[in-house]
């Protein structure tokens, strides 16, 4: 069980290594020299790049992003959980770290060719740390608190803060630019959708004859609640338990691990969750 474990964990941190190659390729070949913006906390730091360029307090775009995850990575370490925030903090580390060695130079000159391919490649990079289990900083932790904290949409925060950074294109750089930031968010969108899930939410309806074992497991590396229900199969005609959970994306990969590890012949259906009612997160014990 530690040997697979331990290859788990090499996959994470490769897939984590291949997202921040990608998310700092699309910044520093496509978005950044065609002064379109990514959202969330990169839009951020690459206005405030653009706007300390002309001082002689100039810092990297790159520098920046790590600057700026830093209160966000500590708030995620003491209420989102650590090994989440822990991959996280490695995957905008290396971002940082990729952005200084690829060189500052775009393929292309087509402000609508670099929009769109800055779009898709940063969010293959997003959309595979996020599929296992991981992130690349940001608006992710700013996420997992939220619904971690109080049960709420958090896609008004995301459309506040990247309205935010069009807005800002548009006076910065002009409104043609701040159109192409809009469609980079779109495609980026887009493609993260397609290779992960556009729901935040997810129910997991889990069919198992190890009910107790898989129950204390999940309460404890996920601080979910969980509903068991009395079932029967239909085809055996033997009795199950049928355990119910609902969570947010960010967690999919790891619970996968934990039905993997506990039960691996359980039959496992994974639905998107429009929203929820009642209580939603158990508070974590002290």
């Amino acid at each position: 069980m530690k040997g697979i474990s331990l290859y788990q964990e090499f996959k994470v941190l490769l897939i984590v290594i291949i997202g921040a190659l990608l998310n700092a390729a699309a910044l520093n070949l496509f978005l950044i020299p065609a002064k379109v913006l990514a959202g969330g906390i990169t839009g951020i730091a690459q206005l405030v790049n653009s706007m300390l360029e002309p001082t002689a307090f100039h810092i990297s775009t790159g520098i920046l992003l790590l600057l700026m995850n830093i209160p966000v990575i500590y708030a995620g370490w003491i209420k989102v959980g650590r090994r989440f925030t822990f991959y996280s903090t490695i995957s905008v580390a290396l971002t940082t770290l990729f952005m200084e060695i690829i060189p500052l130079h775009p393929l292309t000159n087509d402000i609508l060719l670099n929009a769109v391919f800055g779009g898709v490649v940063q969010a293959i990079g997003s959309g595979i740390t996020l599929k296992f289990g991981a992130s690349c900083g940001g608006m992710d932790i700013i996420a997992m608190i939220l619904t971690r904290v109080k049960d709420r949409p958090i896609g008004f925060y995301m459309f506040a803060l990247n309205a935010v950074i069009i807005l800002s294109a548009g006076f910065l750089f002009g409104w043609r630019r701040a159109l192409y930031t809009l469609l980079q968010l779109y495609v980026s969108i887009r493609v993260v959708d397609a290779i992960h899930t556009s729901y935040v939410k997810l129910t997991a309806w889990v069919v198992t004859d190890q009910a107790n074992e898989l129950q204390k497991a999940i309460s404890v590396q996920m601080y979910r609640g969980i509903t068991k229900i009395s079932a029967k199969g239909g085809y055996t005609n033997k009795d199950k338990d049928l355990l119910m959970i609902v969570f947010t994306r960010y967690e999919l990969y790891r619970l996968k691990q934990i039905i993997k590890e506990v039960d691996p012949r359980a039959f496992t259906n994974i639905v998107e969750t429009t929203d929820v009612f009642g209580l939603f997160v158990r508070k974590k014990d002290a």
